[in-house]
């Protein structure tokens, strides 16, 4: 089966209803996105408490939401490809699509971890809640399983490794303006089909195929061109 890697943005969850990371104003959820995105801002005086509540009024927010036609085509391209997804989004819905090989390089809003533990020490949490004192075994305040602004990316290696072997890479609801996650695209192997999914002009130094339409639509016209050309 061909390798298809779908790099993934809040574009193909904004038609869920989950507001996209970043607007024009700078603003998510009408909070500065340093203000509950950082790794310095947790650290502040006073912000644990404010990181905390935002991200549990985000998984509260995630747990009414349903994913959307783009999610279910990608998870149907398993039966035909093999398939790796490496999204920037925080949200579960690729996996409740039924995508089963998912690379969430910014971290995941249903997990949590302890505030000095390595990444890969998070665990399930569900939709709950973690209010300050929170603690793990070990004592340390739980925080969020989120990559935040001044934290490494650790995924990062793996969706590299992914694209490098893609025969096919799709990129749908991110302007790739987001780095290091927007670099991806440039690891492709010369020659390898690459369909860009954004109804916004987008600029790009590597050639694509640019589908100029919501994620809905957009997956439902590719997904058509990929079967034809099977």
């Amino acid at each position: 089966m061909k390798k298809i890697v779908v790099l993934s943005g809040a574009g193909i969850s904004a038609e869920s209803g989950i507001s996209t990371f970043r607007d024009s104003n700078g603003l998510w959820e009408n909070h500065n996105v340093e203000e509950v995105a950082s790794a310095y801002s947790w650290y502040r005086e006073g912000r644990k408490e404010l990181m905390l509540k935002f991200y549990n009024a985000r998984r509260k927010d995630l747990q009414t939401k349903e994913p959307n036609q783009a999610h279910l085509i990608v998870a149907s391209l398993e039966k035909h490809y093999e398939v790796v997804v490496a999204t920037q989004n925080v949200d579960n819905l690729h996996e409740r699509a039924g995508s089963t090989n998912i690379i969430h390089l910014h971290g995941e809003l249903t997990k949590a971890r302890g505030e000095n533990s390595n990444y890969y020490s998070c665990f399930d949490i569900g939709y709950n809640d973690i209010r300050l004192g929170d603690k793990t075994p070990s004592g340390e305040q739980i925080r969020p399983h989120i990559v935040w602004f001044g934290e490494e990316v650790p995924e990062l290696s793996r969706a590299a490794n992914a694209v490098e072997k893609a025969d096919i890479l799709i990129v749908i609801g991110t302007s790739l303006a987001v780095y290091p996650a927007a670099g991806l695209i440039h690891l492709a192997k010369s020659g390898t089909p690459i369909y860009l999914i954004d109804p916004a002009d987008v600029k790009s130094s590597v050639r694509c195929t640019h589908i100029k339409e919501k994620a809905t639509v957009g997956m439902k016209k590719l997904k058509e061109i990929l079967l034809n050309s099977q």
